[in-house]
């Protein structure tokens, strides 16, 4: 017999608050873990041109979902961009890579198994509030994301940024 995850009765309205985790990449938790009993689901929002660096998840799986725009996904080498509607999942150890693959915005809605992982937002979000909105400095991120189980490895950025005509997440 399995242990049951409890989830409750939650209602999240359209009006949740954004928060700012770089310049020109957001995100929203509209669940966590505790109103699912397992999973967490954050919605996030690139800026054209916006490259989140490649990372990988010692924890955790997700799953994303386009619902505007386009967005370019490296996942262990394989890529792929998807409009609205696509989806991809992300498994625990890989490494991976997301950006606004299109000329106006994007946004997608990204289910991480199991819930946990929505506190490295929220940190995050915290760390940029106090850098006056900017971006945190590295060694700021580096203790969050190893708090949370992320490391990042930027050896794929150069890469990504001239094909795509990305920003370089490291300024």
């Amino acid at each position: 017999m399995h242990a049951a995850s409890i989830a409750r009765l939650t209602v999240v309205p359209p009006t949740t608050t954004e928060v700012t985790l770089v310049p020109g990449f957001t995100a929203t938790v509209k669940l966590a873990g505790e109103a699912t009993g397992g999973v967490s689901i954050v919605e996030h929002t690139f800026a054209p041109g916006v490259l989140v660096p490649p990372h990988r998840h010692a924890r955790e799986d997700e799953i994303s979902c386009v619902i505007e725009g386009e967005i370019g996904f490296r996942s262990d080498g394989r890529e792929v961009a998807l409009g609205a509607g696509g989806y991809i999942v992300k498994p625990r150890g890989e490494l991976h890579s997301m950006w606004n693959a299109g000329p106006g915005p994007a946004r997608m809605i990204e289910i991480v198994s199991p819930a946990g992982f929505e506190g490295y937002f929220v940190e995050l979000a915290e760390a940029t509030a106090a850098a006056g909105g900017g971006r945190p400095d590295p060694s700021v991120i580096g203790a969050v994301a190893e708090r949370y189980g992320l490391a990042f490895d930027f050896g794929e950025v150069p890469d990504l940024v001239e094909r795509h005509g990305l920003r370089s997440p490291q300024g």
